[in-house]
C-alpha cells in the first residue's frame, strides 16, 4: 500500500493528474489498487482476466487510427432547444424503443466501428418512426458487405459506415442465436472476464464472407429488408451540439482512445489515469450528466453487459477526454412504412 502512495506521489503527468506508473502491468491487482487508492472520479475492478492475451484486447479496439480523416458533411445546429436539460437519457426519454436498452456483444472480433453505428442507427429508427417500428439493425450486414468501411474484424471507419447506411441500406439482425431480423450476429457472446456464465473468448475470428441473402424462415428477402439513412453527419467536437443532436434525434456513434485503464474501469466518471494507448473504440452515446458535480458523457459499450456497470460507463464530458468529442457520427432515417 505505502509504494502505490509513493507512486502517487511522483507519477503526475499532462493535466495534472496522477498517472499509473508505466512499471504498473495492465490487468493487474497493483493497477486496480492504484487507480481506487487515488481516489479519483472512477471505481476500478476486475473485468478481465489477468492472464488474458494482450493482444487479444487490442483487437477488440476496431478503430483505425486514422478515422478522423474519414468525415461526412459536418451538420451544425443553428437553434438550440430552450429546454436542454442538466441531464438526459435517451432510455428514459424513448423507453418504449427496446433497441435503446440493448447491450450487444461484439465477441471475438474488432466491429465495434460496426455495433456503434448499428446500435444508434436502430435507437434512431425507432425515435423517428415514434415506436411504429422497431427494429435492430445487423451490424453482421454492415461488418461483411461494406467494403469501403475498412477490414471488418479487423477495423473499421465509423463514419463510412454510416455513409453505406445511405447509399446502401441495411437489413436487421440482432445477437447470435436469435431470430432477430435477417441476419443476426456470426459470432456467439463470450466471456472476456474473470466470471461470468458464458464460455471464455478464444482469440480473434476471422470476418465472415458477405451473404446478401437472409436466414432461413425469415419473412422478407434481402432486398426488401433494407433500411436507409436519409441523412448521414459529422457533429463538431463542440458540447453544446453533441447534446442537441442526442436530445432532437437520439443516441449518436462517437469513438475514442482507450488507455490500459478503462479496461478495469466499474462505476463512476471515467477519466484517463495510463499512458498507455491499446487503440480506437467506438460506442454509442445516449446522454449526459454530472456526477459529485463531474460533468459526463452516459455510454454503451459492446463488451457484453458483465463488462464495466452492466455495460455501460460513464466518461469526462467537455474536455474531450480521450478523444471521445472528437469523432461524432450520427444520421436521419428514410421515412419507413410501419
Amino acid at each position: 500500500m505505502k509504494v502505490l502512495v509513493v507512486f502517487a506521489l511522483f507519477a503526475v503527468a499532462a493535466q495534472g493528474r496522477v498517472m499509473v506508473p508505466s512499471s504498473v502491468k495492465p490487468l493487474s491487482d497493483e493497477m486496480i489498487n492504484f487507480i481506487n487508492n487515488l481516489n479519483t472520479t472512477w471505481k476500478a475492478g476486475r473485468n478481465f482476466d489477468e492472464n488474458i492475451p494482450f493482444s487479444y484486447i487490442k483487437g477488440l479496439m476496431g478503430v483505425h487510427p486514422d478515422s478522423k480523416n474519414y468525415r461526412l458533411p459536418l451538420h451544425y445546429h443553428g437553434e438550440i432547444p430552450n429546454d436542454l436539460p442538466e441531464s438526459f437519457d435517451a432510455r428514459e426519454k424513448w423507453s418504449h424503443c427496446s433497441s435503446i436498452h440493448l447491450i450487444r456483444d461484439q465477441s471475438t472480433c474488432g466491429s465495434c466501428w460496426a455495433f456503434g453505428a448499428a446500435e444508434a442507427m436502430s435507437d434512431r429508427i425507432c425515435i423517428h418512426t415514434k415506436g411504429k417500428v422497431q427494429v435492430n439493425i445487423s451490424a453482421e450486414d454492415l461488418l461483411t458487405c461494406c467494403d469501403s468501411c475498412g477490414d471488418g474484424c479487423n477495423g473499421g471507419y465509423p463514419a463510412a459506415a454510416w455513409q453505406f447506411y445511405k447509399e446502401e441500406g441495411l437489413v436487421t439482425g440482432g445477437l447470435y442465436g436469435t431470430d432477430d431480423g435477417c441476419q443476426p450476429y456470426h459470432f456467439p457472446p463470450c466471456e472476456h472476464h474473470t466470471k461470468g456464465p458464458l464460455p471464455p473468448c478464444k482469440g480473434d475470428g476471422p470476418t465472415p464472407e458477405c451473404v446478401r441473402d437472409c436466414r432461413e424462415g425469415y419473412e422478407k428477402s434481402y432486398s426488401e429488408d433494407k433500411h436507409y439513412g436519409k441523412k448521414v453527419y459529422t457533429l463538431s467536437g463542440d458540447e453544446t451540439q453533441i447534446k442537441t443532436e442526442i436530445f432532437k434525434n437520439g443516441p449518436v456513434e462517437a469513438d475514442f482512445t482507450v488507455y490500459a485503464d478503462f479496461l478495469s474501469y466499474k462505476s463512476g466518471v471515467y477519466q484517463q489515469h495510463s499512458g498507455e494507448a491499446l487503440g480506437g473504440h467506438a460506442i454509442r452515446i445516449l446522454g449526459w450528466g454530472s456526477e459529485n458535480g463531474v460533468p459526463y458523457w452516459l455510454v454503451a459499450n459492446s463488451w457484453n453487459p458483465d463488462w464495466g456497470d452492466k455495460g455501460y460507463f460513464k466518461i469526462r464530458r467537455g474536455n474531450d477526454e480521450c478523444g471521445i468529442e472528437d469523432d461524432i457520427n450520427a444520421g436521419i432515417p428514410k421515412e419507413l412504412k410501419p
